[in-house]
């Protein structure tokens, strides 16, 4: 300490005795045609945030991903939709067993194996999607009101450049109840040190967390 922050661009930048890492993650997209247009009007990161709202209600909803993620976003949104429709371009799940069955034994779900997303159409809000069987080739539109992304998030962490321990998929890691990284005064909040629950509820609760381990660093130092 002091730290020192250069935002990108300055030659000078900032002195901080404390620094809290609040960068959040970002969710990965297919880049398809459409999607830069339709993104958040009918296309979605995050069925929690958004499944249950009007928009979507008792309507077919489309979910891209094979994991985890993908299988609980999935059956999360068979309360809302008429129909789930699950894209994923292998012919197995990469979800953990209990995950697969649970999914799989949903009425509401209907799986689409061996595709991939293609474009998102729509107007003035999403209408269908279209998707490619990837062992012949053939395209087709499936309607659809609803395109939920559920292929993972990358932390906003590479600025770091090593500076503080992250796992292998580069979120910080901090010390289990506390906001504290690797280097003590230094403390991460949110998305950025959350891999699983990534609300903003939850991202604000570990703001205030690391706001009152940093004024009590201060303090004690």
């Amino acid at each position: 300490r002091p730290f020192h922050i250069r935002p990108e661009g300055s030659e000078s930048g900032l002195y901080a005795q404390t620094l809290i890492i609040a960068t959040g993650a970002t969710a990965r997209r297919m880049s398809v045609p459409g999607e830069e247009r339709l993104w958040n009007r009918g296309i979605s990161a995050c069925a929690v945030c958004d499944g249950a709202l009007p928009l979507f209600r008792q309507q077919v909803l489309v979910v891209v991903g094979g994991g985890d993620t993908a299988a609980e976003e999935a059956n999360h949104l068979t309360k809302f939709g008429s129909k789930v429709i699950v894209v994923h371009r292998r012919g197995e799940l990469r979800a953990s067993k209990v995950m697969q069955q649970r999914l799989l034994a949903n009425p509401k779900v209907e799986m689409l194996w061996h595709h991939t997303l293609e474009e998102a159409l729509g107007e003035g809000s999403l209408e269908s999607v279209r998707v490619r069987d990837v062992r012949t080739g053939a395209d087709k539109i499936v309607p659809a009101r609803g395109l939920f992304y559920a292929i993972g998030h990358v932390p906003n962490t590479a600025f770091l450049k090593g500076q503080l321990t992250v796992d292998e998929t580069g979120y910080v890691i901090t010390k289990p109840g506390t906001t504290q990284t690797s280097v003590p005064g230094v403390f991460a909040a949110g998305d950025v040190q959350d891999k699983r629950w990534r609300q903003a509820i939850t991202a604000a609760g570990t703001g205030c967390m690391a706001a009152l381990e940093a004024e009590a660093f201060l303090q004690g130092h």
